[in-house]
């Protein structure tokens, strides 16, 4: 069972979530907040797997309250803005996926699933925005990547194509679940909060000469 908090401060879109949620077998809403304090409370007392968060909300926006949440549980970022300011502002708070409210019932279940299972999701508007950041930023120093085994390099590799930890399992022959260790011990290794970061931080990094093309 997964267990959710959604947070969100228009009560008519919360409630709406909520129902979508609630008629799904595999996941329990376990709470609701209608502003970002109320939402970090709630997440620290009720320890959900996945908190469903808005980013226009009153006492703390979305992006400050994912900051003060990401070592108590997955954000997954539900707004109808996908501003350059919101999608980069999350991301570096840590969030583990972005997705925009047009998303349908049966693409909100699924995404967090995703998340929920430690995997990343953005929804493919916003995609679109970090791929034409790729193609700007400047090149990032190797700095912490240094400090990576071989197969934690393999495994960021992975996360910058974009795979889950069943394809890293199944494209480096290892359990799912020692792909999953991989990703958390590289996450911290680089001072990462998400796998999201990661892929951000593997697109930017100089070709490592030592795995394959």
């Amino acid at each position: 069972m997964i267990r959710v908090l959604v947070a969100d401060d228009h009560a008519a879109v919360r409630a709406g979530i909520v129902l979508i949620l609630a008629g799904t077998p595999d996941i329990e809403v376990v709470g609701e907040a209608s502003d970002g304090r109320t939402a970090v409370e709630s997440a620290r007392a009720l320890r959900p797997d996945v908190v469903l968060m808005d980013v226009r909300m009153p006492r703390l926006d979305g992006i400050s309250a994912t900051r003060e949440l990401r070592d108590v549980a997955d954000v997954l970022i539900l707004t109808t803005f996908d501003l350059d300011e919101y999608v980069f502002g999350a991301l570096r708070a840590g969030a583990a996926g972005f997705l925009l409210k047009n998303t349908d019932a049966a693409g909100l279940v699924e995404a967090v699933r995703v998340v929920a299972r430690g995997d990343g999701l953005i929804s493919p508007s916003v995609t679109r925005k970090l791929i034409a950041a790729f193609a700007t930023v400047r090149t990032m120093e190797r700095g912490p990547y240094e400090s990576l085994t071989a197969r934690e390099r393999e495994v960021l590799a992975c996360v910058g194509r974009g795979l889950s930890n069943a394809e890293i399992a199944r494209a480096l022959d290892m359990a799912e679940a020692t792909a999953k260790t991989h990703v958390s011990r590289m996450l911290a290794k680089l001072g990462l909060r998400s796998r999201v970061q990661a892929a951000i931080m593997a697109r930017e990094l100089p070709p490592d000469p030592d795995l394959p093309a």
